[in-house]
This record gives structure tokens, sequence and C-alpha cells, in this order.
């Protein structure tokens, strides 16, 4: 099928003839075929770089040339951004969502494409934001994720409150593992597209001793090191011109393999050294002067505890053809564009709490050799996992790479998902009554995969007896109806459970403590928390006892909650050392943390920190201010000392302290120091940056911002 017989805007065919493209994949086709371009719902479930997002990319454009607008729903951020950089510049406007939950985002709706994740859509749904009534088109891309215990129920919640609100929306849905497509095409009353074409072959194998077993033959390795098959198998990848990427159970593994790597590779150009450089420059942490030494030699590793900046510039030098190979946890695998020539899969076991180490899903293991293969680059791509002896190659072929995928099943009716969605649906008016309430579940994923739906309604119960006896939602004879806390806790896009805990403490409490804040915090279930291990234990006893009169929550009296509670404490502590000023490289190795989780838990406590600020403003007053200047605090990583300065854009920590030793204590004292004084201690450009916000009294009205610049980041033991 030819680009130009398609009915999608002229400018569109002229971006894709411009990019080489003329004809349609198969895949693709099937799509048009099926009616992409005429309004019927699709699920697409096809390979990945199989053309997934060209798929969408057309009927967006066709639905924007009738004047309609359209919602591109992703998992994570990192791939809102990725998608929004794609959908730029051909013609149209691009917006993208993905922060505060309590904003309506009503400037987005000028956009004729808008990209965010689930979370934000649900809480856009929440606040009733107009434009969303706009919307004629709904793209799910990783639709697979309904299946996901922790975010799954929300995507399903989506997906159906968006249906019940436009009946005659039409929906895309996007995946690449689906054991069970069937099932969530009947659910999305959706044309189903299935394909295993590829647009680079395949091949997938098992390597043992110093060969790749294929079904279709075998592939001898050059043994470069006799400990190490996972680098043998890189560097042969290497040397034929292709890249790779390692997939390994943990992060200190792929830090480990990224080493080897990079002692073996040894490539030296100028592009690759000013990538380092760039690593350099913000690195604060020995992890992040670790991956810039092995980027300089053409290897790096990639997971959640790296910041953002620094998985960027790596990213990106793998996308050049810079960085040779990238050892990674299975969070690569999650929907960024990253193919290679060859993937390894070498561990595929995986720890769990409780139960040991165990295999992964056959689903994960084709989510990982999904990315072999870069089209227009590679004549082929390869997959392959590592087998320890002869007695596990034929396992490995039947437990991964001849299984099909898992299939996929809602998560809906756990009791934890229905407390916030239940109130969510009272709170936004899609329910009013239990009838209604019960109509609506109708709608749910689960309820067509278990149309008796007794399981669900027992759920529903509980949520409603946990939401009337915390005084969030009335039930006066048949209808429900939203109290005040109930329905700024929707808003506030926090659990319900969390927010009891939260009112409670603020109404007992008789005087306000910042750690203490932080300990009720970080006990809530919308809080991650950080391991606390046996060693611990000992350091957070002294300091409980320290610093008892600024706790708010007491030792558990069972011997089951002492866990959760040592984790809270740890948590706390590692955000109090943020908010106290200490630096990246000092809090990394205090706790055993990267920068990355540093700023992941400030992200989450910073939400926490803002919607008590806004229960403290409704229901107990007197803790409101402490509770928002601390969230500045927090968000900047400062002392309440330097409030006053980060108000300023382009002040962070590190620059409100300098300015502080410097006795230059407010905006004020800065126009008085005068720009001379001040570039001594800032520097030319950004005390200009400075000065002109104070010619023109814009800080005033602004809002403090966090200065990443200046951000910096680690075991307890050495705590005091």
């Amino acid at each position: 099928m030819q680009i130009e017989e398609l009915a999608i805007p002229e400018n569109l065919k002229q971006k894709y003839r411009a990019s080489g493209i003329t004809e349609l994949y198969p895949p693709q086709a099937e799509s048009v075929r099926k009616g992409l371009l005429d309004g019927r719902n699709l699920l697409v479930a096809i390979p990945t770089a199989s053309g997934k997002t060209l798929i969408a990319e057309m009927a967006m454009h066709r639905h924007i040339a009738q004047g309609g607008k359209c919602l591109y729903i992703v998992p994570l951020k990192a791939l809102a951004s990725e998608k929004y950089a794609e959908f730029s510049g051909k013609g149209v406007r691009v917006g993208i969502s993905t922060g505060d939950f309590d904003r309506r985002d009503d400037r987005l709706g000028k956009n004729d494409i808008i990209v965010a994740t689930s979370e934000k859509v649900d809480s856009l749904l929440r606040n009733r934001t107009a434009w969303l009534a706009g919307i004629t088109l709904l793209v799910i891309d990783e639709v697979h994720l309904v299946d996901s215990p922790d975010r799954g129920p929300t995507l399903e919640m989506v997906i159906a409150k968006m249906r019940y609100k436009s009946p005659s929306l039409q929906l895309l849905a996007l995946s690449a593992t689906i054991g069970n497509p069937q099932t969530l095409a009947g659910w999305l009353d959706a044309e189903l597209v299935t394909s295993t074409w590829r647009p680079v072959d395949l091949r997938q194998g098992v390597f043992c001793g110093d060969v790749i077993r294929f079904r279709d033959g075998i592939r001898k390795v050059p043994v470069v090191s006799r400990n190490y098959d996972d680098l043998n198998l890189c560097l042969d990848t290497l040397a034929e011109g292709g890249q790779c990427l390692v997939f390994v159970s943990s992060r200190k593994n792929a830090e480990a393999f990224a080493k080897r790597a990079a002692s073996a590779i040894k490539r030296e150009n100028d592009e690759l050294a000013a990538c380092a450089a760039k690593i350099s420059a913000i690195a604060e942490t020995e992890l992040e002067k670790t991956l810039a030494v092995c980027v300089a030699k053409g290897a790096a590793f990639h997971h959640a505890g790296l910041r953002r900046e620094a998985r960027t510039i790596v990213e990106e030098g793998f996308r050049k053809g810079l960085i040779g190979c990238i050892s990674s946890t299975p969070t690569l695998a999650a929907g960024l564009n990253l193919p290679a020539r060859r993937v390894v899969i070498r561990d595929y076991l995986r720890y769990n709490a409780g139960e040991g180490m165990l295999p992964i899903p056959a689903s994960e293991y084709h989510q990982m050799a999904g990315r072999a293969g870069r089209p227009h680059l590679d004549p082929y791509g390869e997959a392959i996992l590592i087998a320890k002896d002869e007695g596990q190659v034929e396992d490995l072929f039947a437990g991964y790479i001849d299984a099909a995928a898992e299939d996929v099943h809602s998560k809906t009716a756990e009791p934890a998902a229905l407390y916030t969605h239940v109130l969510s649906l009272i709170a936004s008016g899609f329910a009013g009554t239990r009838g209604e309430l019960s109509a609506f579940m109708d709608r749910t994923l689960y309820s067509h995969e278990h149309p008796q739906g007794r399981l669900i309604l027992r759920a529903v119960d509980s949520a409603l007896a946990f939401l009337v006896r915390s005084e969030m939602i009335t039930e006066v004879g048949e209808h429900l109806m939203a109290t005040e806390s109930g329905t700024i806790v929707s808003r506030l896009y926090i659990d319900p459970r969390s927010a009891e805990m939260i009112l409670t403490e603020l109404r007992e409490r008789k005087s306000y403590s910042d750690l203490g804040l932080l300990q009720l915090l970080c006990c809530t279930p919308d809080m991650p928390t950080l391991y606390a291990r046996n060693a611990d234990v000992a350091t957070l006893d002294r300091i409980m006892g320290e610093r008892a009169d600024e706790l708010w929550i007491a030792v558990p009296q069972d011997e089951e909650g002492m866990e959760a509670f040592y984790r809270s404490i740890k948590t706390a502590l590692l955000l109090s050392d943020w908010s106290d000023e200490l630096s990246d490289a000092k809090i990394c190795e205090r706790y055993g943390v990267g920068p990355g989780d540093i700023y992941g838990m400030v992200e989450s406590v910073n939400w926490l920190l803002h919607a008590s600020g806004e229960l403290a403003r409704l229901f107990r007053p007197a803790f409101s201010q402490p509770i928002r200047e601390y969230e500045v605090c927090m968000k900047n990583g400062i002392r309440r000392e330097l409030l006053p300065l980060v108000r300023l854009r382009g002040i962070g920590r590190v620059r409100a302290r300098r300015l502080f030793n410097h006795g230059i204590t407010t905006p004020d004292a800065i126009k008085g120091a005068g720009l001379s004084e001040v570039t001594k201690i800032l520097g030319r450009g950004v005390a200009e940056q400075i000065f002109t916000q104070l010619e023109n009294r814009s800080w005033r009205s602004g809002a403090a911002e966090a200065d990443t610049e200046d951000r910096g980041q680690s075991t307890l033991i050495q705590f005091r």
C-alpha cells in the first residue's frame, strides 16, 4: 500500500516522502484496511519496530484534518518526551503534560495532539478538564500494561472513563506483547491487527560454551574472555559493526558489566569524549563519575539510579552510534526506543521479596528481545539468552523463545486499587448511586472477563465502607456524594488511605515538625520507601532516640510492622538530609542510593507535601504555612533561610547558599549589593539574569524554581 494512496493530509505525505517512506509495512497496511482512517477502533498487537507509531500518527493527522483532537497516552514520562519530539514539527500543534496532578492544564486544549501519562489523564478527568470532551481519537501506547498491579487499574479506568464521556471516540490501542489480544479487543470493541512481521529479521538463540544455538543452526563466537560469556557476545557484535544491549538483573550487575566492557572496547574519538564530558560536567557522585569513564571508552550502564540528565546523554550517545553497548536493568525495554544489533538477556531470574529468585515472565523476555535489530541499519537482529550448561538450553527455548507472551488480565478488582477509583467516580460525577457505580464497573475489562463480577462488587462495597467511615463520601438513601475532604482528596490525586492518615495526624498534632511530617508521609501507601537492612537498624534506633520529640508516628507494637516502620524512618531521614542541603554525593554514600533515586523520592514526597498543605489549609490552618514553606524547601533542597533567594529564577540550592554565605539573604539585598558584587559570586551571565528579574519585579509573583545545575546526593553506618 503506497503512501500516496492514503487519505491523510498532504503535508504529512510530504514529511514521509522526505524521510524516504513511500510504502506501508504490511501491519500498517492491514490497519488501514481494517478501518484505521475510517474511525474504527483498533487493537494493534505487532512486534517492536514494525511501525506502531506511524499507524498512530496517520490516524491522528486524519482526525486533525477533520477538526478533531487527539490524546496519546504513554506509561512513562521519558516515553512521553520521546513521543512529543517525534510528533512535533509536522504541521500540527503538539503538547505534553506529565506534571502536577491538581491542575486542569486548560492551555493544553489549544493543541492538536496531547501526549500524557495515564495518571495525568486520570487527574485531568478528576479535575473536569473541559477540553477532554473534544478528544476524538484516544491512542493507548503499551496497552498491555492494564495487567500491571501498580498502574493497570488507572489505565483501565481512564479508558473506561474516556469512552463513557465520548461514546463516538475512536480508540487505537498499541502493544507488542499480548497473549490474549482477542479478549482485550473484545473489551475495546476493536478490530484486531496482529502480525509477526518485522522490518528486520529477528533470530533468537541460546548461548552455551562458545556457540549460539538457533533452531536452524549454530554460530560460533570468538572467545576473548574465558570468564565472561556476556562480554564475548558483546565484543562479537561490535566487531561486526553492530551495537549491543545487555539486560541484567540488578544495578550493580549493570555497572560491573559496563566497567568490563569499557576496559575491553577502549574506543577513543572526539565525539565520544564530548559525550563523556557532558556526564562529567553534571557528575557529583561516584556513580556518575564511573559512568563518564565507561562512556569515554564506548560502554555505558542505564538504570533508575542515574539522574534523568545522565540517562538522556547515554541514550543520545547510543542512538548516534558512539556508545557500542549499554548494560541495563529491564526498565530500558519498557518503551524507550533504543534498538541494537544484538540483545543479550543474561539474567532471566529476578529476586522477589519473600520468594527468592524467580524466572522473569515470557512477555518480559519478548519486550527485551524486541529491541534487537535497528531498522535501516542492521541486516538482522539477534536476541540471545545465556545458558549455564547444556541441560538449560532446551529449557530456555521452551520457556522463552518458543513461549507466547502471557495473557493480560484486569487488576481493577484489587481492593487497594478501588479506594481511589471509587472516590474518583463519585467526586467527578461518573456515578451518583450504587447502581450507577455498578453500571460503570460493567464497563471495565474486569467485568468483560468476569461477567458475574462478584469479586469486584465486594471490593467496591469495601471501598465504599471505608470512604463513608473516613467521611470522604456520604450516602443518603440511594445517593452517593463526595464531601469537601473527599472532593479535594480526589482532585489532589492521592490514595484516600493516605489522606485519612494525613488528616488524622494534622488534626491531632499539637506542634509542627518537618521530620514528623516526613515520617508520616513515608508511612502512606503513596510513598515509595528505601529498603532497611539489618545493618541499618542500630543506627536508626539511635537516631529515633535522639530525635524522638520530632517524630509523629510511634513504634508499632507488633513485630510485623517493624520492617515498614524502619523503611519509613530511613526514607524520611534521606529526605530530611536533602532539605538540609547535603550534597548528592553525601546522601548517595550514606543511604546506598543513586542520584536518580533521590530525585524520584523528592518528586513523590513533594506531591504529598503539596497535598498535605492543601488539606491543612482547610482542616488545620495553623500548619498550612509551615507545610507550604517546607514544600519549597524540599523542591529546592534548601533550609528555610534560603526561601527568599530561591524565588528568583536560576537560583537553586548552591547559588542561594553562596549568596547567603556572603551576607546576601534576600532579593533586596542582592539589589543593594550591586551587579559587580553578585557577578563575583555567581558569574556575569547569572548575575545579569537576576538583575533583569529584579528590575521587572517578576520574582515577587513567581514560584520558587529548582535549579537542576545545583542539585546534588549516601550507608547509614556512617550517619554521624
